[in-house]
């Protein structure tokens, strides 16, 4: 991403850190989802959508 673009979406170090949590979080929830736990993943798949995404996204950390 260009620096305009990073000013733009107000993305600092700490949101992109969140971001791949939940990337991680997400592919955990999936394979889980494959070993057939149909009670847990489901449960950390929308932990991951509803709330740990959104939150990155829209998280603005305090300037220094």
């Amino acid at each position: 991403m260009s620096k305009k673009e990073d000013e733009r979406l107000h993305l600092r170090k700490a949101n992109y850190i969140l971001l791949i949590v939940s990337a991680v979080v997400l592919i955990l929830g999936y394979v889980i989802m494959s070993l057939n736990e149909i009670t847990i993943s489901p449960i950390i798949l929308m932990i991951a959508y509803t709330i740990i995404i959104p939150f990155a996204l829209l998280w603005h950390p305090k300037k220094k």
